[in-house]
């Protein structure tokens, strides 16, 4: 990696034992040297959508703003979600409906970090998603780790050879698209 690379990590589950807050969090301790991943930690304080507050800047949200100067300022975005009910967390397709009308988003290099193989629909809708977003869709096998059915946390995660080497597979794979 030739240059510094700044990322947001953005993990669609509100879990306090959330795997893929997990696996994010493990994907930034691996950060090559150079290269930040921060974990957006704001999801769940993201207001409803509404598109009435988009008309100017004095009535969008602070946290709406924030989320906006942060993607504008990342080389990338990756993203872990779960599946729940065939479809997309509500929380997270909240988060991407602000950013429909943001200037900062199209274009931006989005890898979708699938951690479970079977999580085929959620998967799907947020490549439909992002597609419409215009962004820049890392579209790669490695960026799906099938993780074990039982919770791991970050330790058991870098601790077990193969999903640390499917998780470096997968950072070594965007990393290799941004410089693209």
């Amino acid at each position: 990696m030739n240059s510094p690379y700044q990322l947001l990590a953005i993990s669609g589950s509100l879990r306090a034992a959330s795997s893929n807050t997990t696996v994010l969090q493990a994907l930034a301790s691996l950060a090559p040297a150079g290269t930040t991943i921060t974990l957006y930690t704001q999801l769940a304080d993201l207001p409803h959508f509404n598109p009435d507050w988009e008309s100017d800047d004095t009535t969008l949200p602070a946290v709406v703003r924030a989320l906006r100067t942060q993607i504008g300022q990342v080389d990338g975005v990756l993203i872990s979600s779960p599946e729940y009910a065939h479809g997309v967390p509500g929380v997270l397709k909240n988060a991407l409906d602000w950013l429909v009308g943001s200037v900062e988003f199209p274009y931006k290099p989005v890898a979708l970090i699938n951690i479970s193989p079977r999580s085929v629909h959620a998967h799907a809708s947020l490549v439909e998603i992002l597609t419409t977003m215009s962004a820049k869709l890392i579209n790669d096998p490695a960026l799906t780790i099938d993780l074990p059915r039982k919770g791991l946390d970050m330790a058991g995660m870098l601790g077990e050879p193969a999903i640390r080497a499917a998780l470096q597979a997968a950072l070594s794979t965007f990393m290799q698209a941004l410089q693209e």
